[in-house]
């Protein structure tokens, strides 16, 4: 296909994909003149994943170069092809963290992340993000005085270890490494706005079902009753 049509198929204007073309974000494709080359669905799936990276996560036009050539790089590894989509370095994503002892130094709340992680008998690196996260959250709890640690967040853990199972499963009828990669951004980063979404609508409808016939109450949160 000619670059107008990979725009038309991916939402992308010629200029942008010329500019990723330039940038390297994009491999140039078969030439066919002196100024025309012709694209295939490799590029499709490239170009809509640099979309994703960059329009969706956020990221910059270097760090999403950066993704591209570390998943390449990956070949058929799936697993690190995830890991890297997650935003864990590929170097880490075999090693198991430590969970036996931790320094004195180490910060309380990394501490219980490790004691989840190890009570879930999740396989995570210590280069994944959202270890670090969770322990922030145990921090913040535990400086409010709140009656929420690590053990209260296991029903969490199991609810979202079921979760992660679809995630996967989603993930393995892909043979393609681009179309893989696309596939990882989908499930980890585009669905997880919809997964909080359905968390708040199913939070209103418990809410409405435990307490909505008490006190005088019903009716939906926030709604002022007139006297």
């Amino acid at each position: 296909m000619k670059v107008s049509e990979l725009g038309r198929r991916t939402g992308v204007q010629v200029p942008l994909i010329k500019y990723y073309l330039r940038e390297g974000l994009l491999p140039p494709g078969r030439a066919t003149a002196s100024n025309q080359a012709d694209y295939g669905e490799d590029h499709v799936h490239r170009l809509r994943l640099i979309r994703t990276l960059i329009g969706t996560r956020g990221l910059s036009t270097g760090a999403t170069k950066e993704i591209l050539d570390a998943i390449s790089a990956e070949q058929e590894d799936l697993h690190q092809v995830f890991g890297i989509v997650l935003g864990v370095r590929p170097t880490t994503l075999d090693a198991a963290p430590e969970t036996e002892t931790a320094p004195e130094s180490e910060p309380a709340g990394l501490v219980d992340a490790r004691k989840l992680i190890a009570e879930m008998e999740w396989e995570a690196s210590p280069g994944n993000p959202a270890a670090h996260t969770l322990a922030e959250v145990l921090a913040a709890l535990a400086d409010l005085g709140a009656d929420i640690d690590w053990r209260g967040l296991l029903p969490y853990a199991r609810l979202a270890d079921g979760i992660a199972d679809v995630d996967v499963r989603q993930m393995a009828g892909e043979r393609d490494l681009l179309a893989q990669a696309e596939r990882a951004v989908l499930v980890s980063i585009i669905l997880e706005p919809a997964l909080l979404a359905l968390r708040r609508l199913a939070q209103e409808s418990k809410s409405a079902h435990h307490f909505g016939g008490t006190g005088g109450g019903g009716g939906r949160p926030g709604e002022v009753k007139s006297p």
